[in-house]
């Protein structure tokens, strides 16, 4: 590239000089030595090294090493951002792939409902916005929102051999109706003691999710909560799947399953991507809307649930959601294709499993829904749940348990060859050195033994030298 430029820089004073005949030669000159296209060694030899006064004294060399971003005038004007911060607060902070793709439902209808008051132009816009256009429109805004999760599964042990497994690729001819379920933990870091759970369940083929607060994770709360969600649910409960807890695998929710001719199924244990449907959801709507707090109470329990009774109809009819379509791996880069966001609520309406009666009767109740005002009770029970938050219960910690024997040592030689007495020693008891515990140190010796066994050895000595 150094070559390249020294070449452009001597001959583009050259070439701006010469005449038409001439430039043709030296461009030819130039595409041979360098590789330039044609196109952009006329673009270098015109601009590299070309001297411009712009005023009395000031002059301007022409140099490409340095780029020089355009220009251009915003097309959206502060007027949209606004409106676009408005619904994009709204709908809960979601992605610009999933914003695009509820814009043409959600802004006619929040001008409907005098929830957003903008003008014709300003509705255009935000309608003309792209993905890219509007994740770089709401970066300043997105930068303020981060969060953590963390979740805990004990899988259980009975009934495994009678339920069988099911992984996440089974799923091909999922038709609506077909459900996995989780469990969600608000113990705010630590298992000791009761405290509230969350039943997820979610649909494998729309994306539809239902949650309802149970006291803890006995199976009596968790069966009692999955007829809870049966009851209204829009579309007939076909199959559950779950994870491998003992408050799922147990012979009441077999017996009821079997009952009501109803497919149930396991995951792997310790295989979460098994279960990727609903663990999704547990991140975006249970911590997202609940967070990590701990909550035992009745009270809290009552609030959850009408919480949850408030999301159901927020997420299922207004947050677009993606499905992944395609997975390629090749070598270490994976590329992933998802299908156009879309409701849970549009994935049922278009579904030919689904009763045109229950469509008619969905698609009445989503005319009478706004979105900001279920904003608003969801921001309103979210104070009143943190008001019921439990404190925090510190761990207990295990006292350490100290050992200390009393080990047997040799006494000095003011002890004129005593016995040895036990002395305490923190040292524990080890074995080395061929030693046992109960020996550590051999027996001592008399000084009488000692020199008699000095003198032998010394005797056979000589007489083997001489």
């Amino acid at each position: 590239m150094k070559e390249r430029r020294v070449i452009t820089k001597a001959l583009g004073e050259q070439y701006r000089k010469a005449s038409k005949k001439q430039k043709g030669a030296i461009l030819d000159q130039v595409v041979e030595s360098t590789g330039y296209t044609r196109c952009y060694a006329r673009f270098m030899l015109r601009n590299h090294g070309r001297r411009v006064e712009v005023q009395p004294g000031v002059i301007l060399e022409g140099d490409r090493r340095v780029a020089r971003r355009r220009q251009y005038a915003p097309r959206y004007g502060p007027a949209v951002v606004k409106a676009l911060t408005r619904v994009w607060e709204i709908l809960e902070c979601i992605c610009g792939k999933r914003l695009v793709r509820a814009l043409p439902e959600v802004v006619p209808r929040l001008v409907a409902f005098k929830e957003l008051r903008v003008s014709k132009t300003v509705q255009r816009d935000l309608l003309r916005l792209s993905a890219s256009t509007i994740d770089r429109l709401l970066k300043p805004q997105r930068a303020r929102y981060t969060l953590k999760a963390r979740g805990r599964t004990k899988p259980g042990t009975l009934l495994k051999h009678q339920v069988p497994v099911r992984t996440f690729a089974e799923w091909d001819d999922a038709q609506p109706g077909c459900f996995e379920m989780d469990l969600v933990g608000h113990d705010a870091g630590v298992g000791a003691g009761d405290y509230c759970q969350t039943l997820d369940l979610t649909d494998v083929a729309t994306g539809w999710s239902e949650q309802v607060a149970v006291l803890n994770k006995a199976e009596k709360w968790v069966f009692e909560g999955i007829q809870a969600i049966r009851d209204r649910l829009p579309f007939p409960l076909r199959a559950l799947d779950s994870d491998n807890g003992a408050e799922f695998i147990n012979h009441h929710l077999v017996r009821y399953c079997t009952r009501e001719r109803l497919t149930f199924t396991r995951s792997r244990p310790y295989r979460k991507n098994d279960t990727c449907y609903v663990e999704q959801k547990n991140w975006s709507v249970v911590r997202r809307f609940v967070g990590y707090a701990r909550y035992e109470s009745h009270a809290a329990r009552q609030v959850l649930n009408e919480l949850y009774s408030t999301l159901r109809e927020y997420v299922n009819f207004f947050l677009p959601s993606q499905k992944l379509q395609e997975k390629i791996r090749d070598g270490g880069h994976v590329t992933r294709r998802h299908d156009p966001a879309k409701t849970p609520y549009a994935r049922v309406l278009q579904s030919p499993h689904v009763d045109p009666a229950v469509k008619r009767r969905l698609t009445a109740h989503y005319q009478t829904l706004n979105p900001a005002a279920l904003y608003r009770r969801i921001r309103t029970l979210q104070k009143k749940l943190d008001t019921l938050a439990a404190p925090r219960p510190t761990p207990r910690a295990h006292p350490k348990i100290e050992f200390t024997a009393f080990v047997p040592k040799r006494r000095g030689k003011g002890n004129g060859g005593g016995n040895a007495r036990p002395r305490p020693s923190s040292r524990p008891l080890v074995r080395r050195s061929g030693r046992t515990p109960a020996e550590p140190y051999p027996p001592p010796r008399s000084p009488r033994s000692y020199a008699r066994s000095k003198a032998r050895s010394r005797t056979k000595t000589r007489s083997a030298l001489e």
